[in-house]
């Protein structure tokens, strides 16, 4: 795949084997080439890139003075390499944004980045509204405004059935991306070790990079992505000091069992181990319950819960996240975020307290409406020839692409959006080993039923086997 640059531009290399062409408009260039994913550590959810480290050939512009013979002054380009610190190197464009730029391009239909194409309940939509017009527009509390940080306790109770106290173990956070961040730099120290479930979330590898963690990865495996608790109890050392779990899980739709997590408590109690966990997706649990492993006896004192707004109110765009974690722990979640963002955005802290007190008939509704568009996606993937691994909860689904005969999966991807019309997300890039999910595509049904109807035919037209 080639941006923006052709492959003939006269280029001169610079630092870290970056090539920047000699000749480039006056601004900011961006070039992805498809020879040169490295396949390490790029991103996506947030803005969210098409390989684990697409390696960009970019150049950010500067200009000098430069006099001509009319007495007047003309602008000289020059080329500087972009500056990252080295922590951050091997993070690049994300490999959502590449997609989304590909869909646009080649008309095809996203069903890669998981945000929905509808929009949120208008009864939270208008709470937001009324807290602007009643002016709660200045910087809220630190931690949370009141009526939220009681409003996420209240829900906790009824889901966990565990009672927490809102001004000591809730925090507010910008979304729950901001929560993972604080409780990274918050409660990590630069050399103890974190162990991930792999396939995970972009944003934990790049946020523990920046805290100095070393990461440690358990890869899940098809068809059924079970964790495989002897490599767990080999990889866990006296330098381990937390595990992060995320369940549902993204991308692979799975949940944690209740004895995987048990087991997984035990291991943590019995090595003073930190829990870390990403449940934004609790209320898209489809084929069994969703269980917390903050509930589990002996666990809450060890865990930190995040928890965000977006992917249950369809309403990803506020970034309203929490995380809740006993007093101890809440000390240095509180200290990172005090300095990463320090608040979050008022108004919508009020419209979502509004959120979290909707009757259980809102979230009933929920479950119903995305198991349709749910069953859409996955007969249609079926009847196309995908093999389809089973999806217990959030709004994906993971397929095995090697039926189609394309060498991975980002060379799969980009068939399907050049040829076919519609964008899925490989999968490699969710993997410290990207081999790992090379044969892997994730596809999202967190879109409208027409949405979801097109992209099948689309696909049984041009690919059914």
């Amino acid at each position: 795949m080639q941006l923006s640059i052709s492959s003939s531009s006269p280029v001169k290399p610079i630092s870290h084997g970056m090539l920047i062409p000699r000749s480039l408009n006056p601004t900011s260039v961006l070039s992805v080439s498809r020879t040169l994913f490295d396949r390490r550590g790029c991103g996506f959810e947030n803005s969210n890139s098409l390989c684990p480290s697409v390696i960009a050939r970019v150049s950010t512009i500067s200009t000098e003075k430069e006099a001509v013979s009319d007495g007047t002054e003309r602008s000289q380009v020059t080329q500087q390499p972009l500056q990252v610190a080295k922590r951050l190197e091997k993070f690049k464009t994300t490999i959502f944004t590449q997609m989304s730029s590909l869909a646009i391009k080649y008309g095809a239909i996203n069903l890669g980045q998981g945000f929905p194409n509808f929009d949120g309940p208008d009864f939270v939509k208008e709470a937001a509204i009324q807290a602007i017009k009643d002016g709660k527009n200045q910087y809220a509390r630190g931690y949370g405004v009141p009526d939220l940080n009681s409003a996420v306790a209240e829900r906790f109770k009824i889901d966990t059935g565990l009672v927490v106290d809102p001004e000591k173990e809730v925090t507010v956070t910008s979304g729950c991306t901001e929560a993972i961040a604080a409780t990274m730099l918050g409660l990590i120290n630069p050399g103890d070790e974190v162990i991930l479930f792999a396939p995970f979330y972009d944003s934990y590898e790049a946020t523990l990079s920046m805290a100095g963690a070393k990461i440690k990865a358990i890869t899940m495996r098809p068809p059924d992505f079970s964790v495989p608790m002897s490599e767990l109890r080999s990889a866990i050392s006296k330098n381990t000091r937390a595990i992060l779990i995320n369940t549902p899980h993204n991308p692979t739709g799975k949940m944690f069992t209740r004895d995987e997590l048990e087991e997984i408590a035990s291991l943590c109690k019995e090595n003073d181990v930190l829990v870390f966990t990403d449940e934004v997706y609790d209320k898209l649990a489809f084929e069994m319950d969703h269980i917390s492993m903050a509930s589990l006896p002996g666990m809450y004192e060890r865990t930190v819960t995040m928890n965000s707004l977006g992917k249950t109110f369809s309403l990803t765009g506020w970034k309203i996240g929490w995380a809740i974690a006993p007093p101890h722990l809440t000390w240095g979640v509180r200290q990172a975020h005090s300095f990463l963002t320090f608040a979050t955005c008022t108004p919508m802290q009020f419209a979502a307290a509004a959120a979290l007190r909707a009757p259980d008939s809102y979230y009933e509704e929920l479950k119903r409406d995305y198991m349709e568009k749910k069953a859409i996606l996955v007969e249609g993937l079926k009847a196309v020839g995908f093999k389809v691994f089973p999806s217990s909860g959030t709004y994906f689904v993971v397929v095995d692409h090697t039926p189609f005969g394309q060498k991975d999966d980002i060379a799969f991807c980009e068939y399907l959006i050049k040829e076919v019309g519609v964008v899925a997300i490989p999968t490699s890039v969710f993997y410290l080993n990207p081999e790992d999910g090379k044969n892997l595509v994730r596809f999202t049904f967190c879109k409208d039923e027409g949405t979801l109807r097109g992209a099948v035919q689309r696909m049984k037209e041009k690919m059914t086997k």
